[in-house]
């Protein structure tokens, strides 16, 4: 079973993520590290397990998620995968980090696109790709089915939703999502989200005021 590993980075206070099982191979979800002692941090964890990163992934592309894209691949040399639609918001980024203060924000290039029930394989792990449009119009979440662990980007938050009100939101899309993506795994899944602590899907189908279904 895969090892996730959270950091809380940025004045966003954004979870970035280390995914690695027992042969070390390693993926890095939404790097948000912006200050050299927050990816030095990131780098130790990596170093001092042994870890191999061979793999790069955004759920979606705002500055809070994307600040150590750069960062991450030329460290590692590796590449960066993200749904295609996000791709024009991924290049806004350097026209308006400046104003959150980011002034040194550099700016990272797509390699690979993901899509809806792709599959990401790592070491012994796989990760299926779902597509959760709402928060953003390209959001994906990744699945790893026998752990029952869901990294869930800006999607679902503990007794919450992703913000809907930036460029390109959507809140019944966002809804549906929810509904018709998340809602439809099982209850005991553990969510990972983009901010904030873990929670669960049954926990959010029960008690979630934005999105609380009736549990018979």
């Amino acid at each position: 079973m895969p090892e996730i590993v959270s950091f809380v980075f940025n004045p966003f206070q954004e979870n970035t993520y280390l995914v690695y099982d027992e042969t070390g191979e390693c993926v890095v979800i939404d790097p948000g590290c912006y200050e050299k002692e927050e990816e030095e941090e990131l780098v130790r964890h990596i170093e001092d397990a042994q870890l191999r990163v061979v793999m790069l992934l955004n759920t979606h592309c705002h500055v809070d998620h994307v600040l150590g894209n750069a960062f991450i691949k030329d460290r590692f040399n590796v590449s960066l995968y993200i749904h295609p639609i996000e791709e024009p918001y991924l290049r806004a980024v350097a026209s308006y980090a400046p104003n959150y203060g980011f002034f040194r924000y550099h700016a990272a290039t797509p390699d690979a696109f993901l899509s809806e029930g792709q599959s990401i394989k790592f070491g012994n792990t796989e990760l299926k790709v779902l597509f959760t449009p709402g928060h953003s119009p390209g959001h994906v979440v990744f699945y790893h089915e026998e752990s029952l662990s869901l990294l869930g980007g800006d999607v679902l938050f503990y007794n919450s939703i992703g913000r809907t009100d930036l460029p390109g939101g959507n809140a019944n899309a966002l809804i549906e999502s929810i509904h018709n993506k998340l809602f439809t795994l099982p209850d005991a899944v553990t969510v990972y989200p983009g901010h904030g602590p873990t929670t669960t899907i049954g926990f959010e189908k029960r008690t979630n005021p934005f999105c609380a279904i009736t549990v018979k």
